[in-house]
């Protein structure tokens, strides 16, 4: 068995979903590990990540509106301000996401289906740099 591990940066400018899939497909092409298991894991408590649909904009951008109806911004419902309003709500849609991801690798490819990315999910106002490590461990070729 090997591994290979990394780290991939994603700069953000305020809530949404950015996609890396392309990032961590080219780094595990590159490993040299042809099949295995790929974790994803994001180094924040108010970001997370997802795998979802690539293909149309629109499901990005209803999840976003779902999102902004089930998670309250009004700051009188959170005790937790010292970061700012935006901030104990992060927590939250973080909370009800997830911090990783596992991933079959085959072929020295992530196992996704054909319109499935992998996606950071920015849940503060603010621009941010993210950091995500990666972790392959399997077979070489």
């Amino acid at each position: 068995m090997r591994q290979k591990k990394t780290h991939f940066e994603v700069r953000t400018r305020g809530p949404g979903l950015y996609e890396l899939t392309s990032e961590v497909v080219g780094w595990c092409s590159a490993s040299a590990i042809r099949e295995g298991l790929l974790t994803v894991y994001i180094r924040h408590t108010s970001a997370s990540l997802t795998i979802q649909e690539n293909a149309d904009p629109d499901v990005l951008q209803d999840l976003e509106s779902f999102f902004e109806r089930i998670v309250s911004r009004d700051p009188v419902l959170y005790r937790h301000r010292m970061e700012g309003p935006d901030d104990m709500p992060a927590h939250i849609r973080s909370a009800l996401t997830q911090t990783s991801l596992s991933i079959p690798v085959d072929r020295g490819r992530p196992v996704l289906g054909t319109w499935q990315g992998i996606f950071l999910y920015e849940h503060r106002d603010l621009p941010h740099t993210r950091h995500v490590a990666a972790h392959l461990i399997g077979k070489a070729s």
